[in-house]
C-alpha cells in the first residue's frame, strides 16, 4: 500500500469549498490501497467554519498538527471586518475601499508572498524532514491556495528527493484577484519566478480545470493532470416539493461577481408579469458583498430576497435541492476562465437546471454544455437570460422542472479519487 503525506492549510472545521476536494479524497483514497496522512495547522484563521465537516474524517486516519504564525489574527486586532472580508476573497471595488482596506491590500500583496501563510513554510520544512525520516512516505502532496504551502514541497523536494505532486485548486499569478492585490513590479516578478520554480521541481501536477492545465502546460515539462472537483452526494431523480419559483446561489457572491443584467431582468419579469411576480424567490446562501446587495435592492427584487448568510454544507445540499433555478456565477475576465466552482458538481447531482452567468470560453460551460445541464449566458445578454427564465417558469407551472443532464458519474468523488490514486501508484 502507497503512503502519501497531504499538506494542506484547509481541513475540518473550515467550511466552504477549498476544504472538500482533500476532504474527500482522504475518505476515499484507502479503498484504492493508498493510506494518507494529513499535515495541517493547529491555529488556523478561517474565514468559514463548519462543523458537520469534523463526522467525515475517516476515523484512525492520522492528521498531524502544528501551530501557525498567522498574520490575519494580528490584523484583526485592528479591523475584524475588514480582516475577515479580505480573507474569505471579498474584496471591495477600489472605490469604495476605505483607506484601511486599501493599506491591507498592499501590504498583503506586496509583503506576503506568496500569501500570508508563507511563515509556516520555514517551520513546516523543519518539522516534516524529521517526520519523513522516521516514516516512510511514497508521495508527498501540496495543495493550494494557499501557495505558500507548494514551497513546502519544494523544499522538501530539494532536500530529501521524494516524489512531490503539486495541486493547483485555483491558477497562481493568472489568478484573478492578483489584480486587487496592488502588486509591484517586483512582487509580480516575484510570484513568477517561486511559479516557475514549483512547476518545474514538483515531479506532477494537478489541476482543477482545462483552461489552468494548458496554461501550465505551455510553462513546464512536468506532466499536467487534470481532476476536477465533484460531487458526493447521491443524484437527486426525483422532483422536490417548492412552494415558489425559487433560484439559489450558494456561495460568496464578490463584488465582481454581480450579474447587473441577471437582476434587471428579473426586475423587469417582476413588473410585467404578476403570476411571475407572485411566484418568484431568490435566495441566497453565503456571504454576499454590500454591492451585490445594492443592486438587488435597485432593481425591486428586495422584497423577494431571502439572505441565508453562511450555512452548513448538509443545508445547502437541501437547498440546492429544493430549488428552481440554480445560479452560477462568476467574474466576467479572462483570468477567470479557468475557474470551475465546485458547487457547479453538486448542482449537477442536484438535478436542477442551471442557469450560468461568466466570461467567454469559460470552463464551467463546457461542462454545463456537455452534461446538457443548463445554459451559459455573457454578463450582458439580458434577452437571452429573460428567455431562459421565462422558459423554466413556463416548466414550473407544467410540473416538469428537472434537468435532463446525463454523463456526471465522472464527477463522483471516489471516482476522481480512483484516477487520483492510479497517479500515486505510477510514481
Amino acid at each position: 500500500m502507497k503512503k502519501v503525506l497531504i499538506i494542506t492549510y484547509y481541513w475540518p472545521p473550515a467550511g466552504g469549498p477549498g476544504v472538500q476536494r482533500w476532504l474527500k479524497f482522504v475518505k476515499y483514497l484507502r479503498d484504492f490501497d493508498v493510506e494518507p496522512v494529513v499535515y495541517v495547522p493547529e491555529n488556523p484563521s478561517y474565514p468559514i467554519v463548519d462543523e458537520s465537516f469534523q463526522s467525515e474524517v475517516p476515523e484512525g486516519v492520522k492528521v498531524i498538527k502544528k501551530k501557525i504564525f498567522e498574520p490575519y489574527s494580528i490584523a484583526g486586532i485592528f479591523s475584524k471586518k475588514d480582516t475577515e472580508t479580505i480573507s474569505s476573497g471579498i474584496i471591495s471595488k477600489e472605490e469604495n475601499q476605505s483607506a484601511l482596506q486599501k493599506a491591507m491590500l498592499y501590504i498583503r500583496g506586496n509583503y506576503f508572498i506568496p500569501d500570508a501563510r508563507k511563515f509556516w513554510v520555514k517551520p513546516s520544512f523543519k518539522f516534516l524532514r524529521e517526520e519523513i525520516a522516521e516514516d516512510n512516505y511514497d508521495v508527498i502532496i501540496t495543495t493550494g491556495p494557499p501557495h505558500s504551502l507548494h514551497l513546502i514541497g519544494l523544499q522538501l523536494k530539494q532536500n530529501l528527493n521524494i516524489k512531490w505532486i503539486a495541486d493547483f485548486r485555483d491558477p497562481w499569478t493568472q489568478i484573478g484577484y492578483h489584480e486587487k492585490l496592488k502588486l509591484t513590479q517586483n512582487s509580480r516578478k516575484k510570484h513568477e519566478e517561486l511559479e516557475k520554480e514549483v512547476l518545474n521541481t514538483a515531479d506532477h501536477i494537478i489541476t482543477t480545470s482545462y483552461t489552468t492545465r494548458d496554461e501550465f502546460i505551455a510553462k513546464t515539462t512536468k506532466p499536467v493532470s487534470l481532476i476536477t472537483n465533484g460531487f458526493d452526494t447521491d443524484v437527486n431523480e426525483k422532483q422536490p416539493e417548492n412552494d415558489k419559483f425559487e433560484f439559489a446561489h450558494v456561495g460568496s457572491l464578490l463584488s465582481e461577481r454581480n450579474p447587473i443584467h441577471l437582476w434587471k431582468a428579473l426586475g423587469e419579469l417582476i413588473e410585467e408579469n404578476k403570476e411571475f411576480a407572485d411566484s418568484f424567490r431568490l435566495r441566497l446562501a453565503g456571504k454576499v458583498s454590500e454591492e451585490v446587495l445594492k443592486s438587488i435592492d435597485e432593481n425591486g427584487l428586495q422584497e423577494h430576497l431571502e439572505n441565508e448568510g453562511y450555512i452548513s454544507h448538509s443545508k445547502a445540499v437541501a437547498i440546492q435541492r429544493s430549488a428552481s433555478v440554480l445560479l452560477l456565477i462568476e467574474i466576467d475576465s479572462e483570468e477567470t476562465r479557468g475557474i470551475i466552482p465546485g458547487k457547479l458538481f453538486e448542482y449537477l447531482a442536484s438535478k436542477r437546471p442551471i442557469l450560468a452567468i461568466g466570461p467567454e470560453k469559460w470552463d464551467a460551460e463546457r461542462i454545463i454544455r456537455s452534461t446538457e445541464a443548463g445554459e451559459c449566458f455573457t454578463y450582458e445578454n439580458t434577452e437571452g437570460i429573460k428567455s431562459y427564465i421565462l422558459k423554466q417558469f413556463q416548466r414550473y407551472k407544467d410540473k416538469e422542472l428537472i434537468s435532463t443532464s446525463h454523463d456526471i458519474s465522472e464527477y463522483y468523488r471516489k471516482n476522481l479519487t480512483e484516477k487520483l490514486a492510479n497517479l500515486i501508484k505510477k510514481m
